[in-house]
């Protein structure tokens, strides 16, 4: 890539705003970046997808992120990681970063480590993403993936206190069964039950690949010679559809001070 792309935006792009996690790392350690962010509220939740509907989603996603002319796109999303990625990575002119296999590919160069459990998603379980890209990192790394529906409506509030245990335990004490020197919490959502999962099992036990992933995106865009020079970025938001509950719902997460843009898919 040509060193005149650096003063371009980033792209981050998720089912909705789930991905702000990632985003949240990236502002931290890159805040002199601009960044364009897609909450793609029309179609979430993506986990029900088949994956060429998925693969089409993403598609059109990319073809909007072409047109704003962006140096790099970030998949903040483990379930388009797993179904799209490898369709779509070499179909257009900037660098795509996906999620699972950039995190794999990180955790997999610590040599101490022989047994990852992971906490995600049905749909993300269900592609075996994470244990396919350790075996193809480190074969001696022995995964076990749990799939834990329960974890994102606990985040967003929709089931009582009452229930909350269980339903953390419930997954957990399986994952934990398997004896497992790290935990990736292998959802976006997930990082934010970080102090409820630290009452059952040791807060450094489970990592929260959002940090991973965007220490590796500056490491990687610096050495592409693609890190921005400005003093300081800024952000914008968009949604495929109702773009005033993706700034209520974004709350979760971040503030988010600009009013985000519809754009129809």
């Amino acid at each position: 890539m040509d060193i005149k792309n650096n003063n371009k935006a980033i792209g981050v792009m998720d089912s909705g705003v789930g991905g702000l996690t990632v985003l949240k790392q990236l502002l931290k350690i890159c805040p002199n970046e601009d960044y364009l962010y897609f909450g793609d509220t029309k179609n979430l939740p993506y986990g029900e997808k088949s994956k060429e509907e998925l693969i089409e989603i993403v598609k059109e996603i990319f073809d909007f992120f072409e047109t704003q002319s962006v140096k790099a796109v970030v998949l903040a999303c483990n379930t388009t990681s797993a179904t799209a990625y490898e369709e779509l990575k070499d179909k257009y002119s900037f660098k795509i970063y996906p999620l699972i296999q950039t995190v794999a590919k990180c955790v997999s160069k610590d040599n101490d480590f022989t047994r990852i459990g992971v906490m995600a998603t049905q749909a993300t379980v269900n592609s075996k993403k994470y244990t396919q890209e350790f075996n193809k990192n480190n074969p001696k790394i022995k995964v076990f993936e749990q799939a834990c529906p329960l974890w994102v409506p606990i985040v967003e509030k929709q089931i009582t206190c009452s229930d909350e245990k269980e339903a953390i335990t419930g997954y957990l004490n399986k994952v934990l069964e398997f004896n497992p020197q790290k935990i990736i919490l292998g959802c976006t959502h997930y990082p934010y039950l970080l102090d409820k999962l630290s009452k059952y099992a040791p807060k450094e036990l489970f990592i929260n690949p959002a940090q991973i992933f965007a220490n590796y995106i500056k490491e990687d865009l610096d050495k592409n010679n693609l890190l921005n020079p400005q003093i300081s970025g800024h952000i914008q938001y968009f949604a495929s559809s109702e773009p005033e509950s993706f700034k209520q719902n974004a709350k979760i997460f971040m503030e988010i001070d600009a009013e985000p843009h519809l754009v129809k898919l």
